[in-house]
């Protein structure tokens, strides 16, 4: 594999050197998750002693076939794995698609791909603090006395990772707010406007989450509802779209 050099808004590049480049791009990605994938199977006890934490001391979750302890170790080693080589992957696909932007178009683009890893991290360490330890007290205990409830352990690391996964993924609403804001497709105004639309947008989207009770949907959409407002402050202060930013005597135009 050759060694990967920065590719400039100015070259231009033949098709087969495009796809040179996305090839490294993607081994690198792969090398990436296959590194992170082994650390997390050799270290797989303490990854499931922290998925583990959340859940009432006195229960354990319970596997119904031989080979479930190694494939449901392996599954969840897999999703540790996407959630730590993914800043690493992202960067990668940033990278790659980056000369494409002018040098304007950078500006808008690069804040906004700096704030990405840090927002995916703070909704999956939310998700993990907040909404599974609430989620799981509230299912655990609804109609105790009715059932001998026991947790498979295929199904609750499913739930855990996965909402792991889906609030660092919903926690990138204020990059793609105050994307469209610096483009120019809305204006603070529009989204002050829209409040009322917007919450319940999120109360649907929270609905989608993994977890079927009321109470971690409640949860999940406490934070949605502050993130677009996060959203709307941020767009007053940086919203500024790439034209005007292009054209920094546009205000003054019609001024005497």
């Amino acid at each position: 594999m050759r060694k990967q050099r920065p590719v400039g808004h100015e070259d231009r590049l033949t098709l087969v050197e495009h796809l040179d480049e996305l090839r490294t791009r993607i081994v690198i990605s792969v090398f990436a998750f296959v590194a992170a994938l082994i650390a997390c199977f050799w270290q797989n006890h303490l990854l499931l002693d922290i998925i583990n934490d959340p859940l009432p001391t006195h229960q354990t979750p319970i596997t119904l076939s031989p080979t479930e302890p190694f494939t449901t170790t392996l599954t969840v080693s897999a999703y540790a794995a996407i959630l730590i080589a993914l800043p690493i992957v992202l960067y990668q696909l940033y990278a790659f698609i980056l000369p494409a932007f002018s040098p304007t178009e950078k500006k808008v683009a690069l804040p906004l791909l700096l704030m990405v890893p840090f927002l995916f991290i703070a909704g999956a360490v939310f998700a993990y603090f907040v909404v599974v330890p609430a989620a799981l007290k509230f299912l655990l205990n609804f109609n105790d006395t009715e059932f001998n409830t026991q947790l498979r352990a295929r199904d609750y690391y499913s739930f855990v990772l996965l909402t792991l996964l889906s609030a660092g993924i919903v926690f990138q609403v204020p990059v793609g707010i105050l994307g469209l804001t610096r483009l120019g497709i809305v204006t603070p105004q529009k989204l002050k406007s829209s409040r009322r639309y917007a919450y319940l947008g999120c109360a649907v989207l929270a609905a989608a989450l993994p977890g079927v009770d009321p109470i971690s949907m409640l949860i999940e959409m406490v934070p949605l509802v502050l993130l677009y407002e996060l959203s709307i402050l941020l767009s007053v202060f940086f919203g500024r779209s790439s034209a005007e930013a292009a054209d920094p005597i546009a205000p003054a135009e019609g001024s005497t």
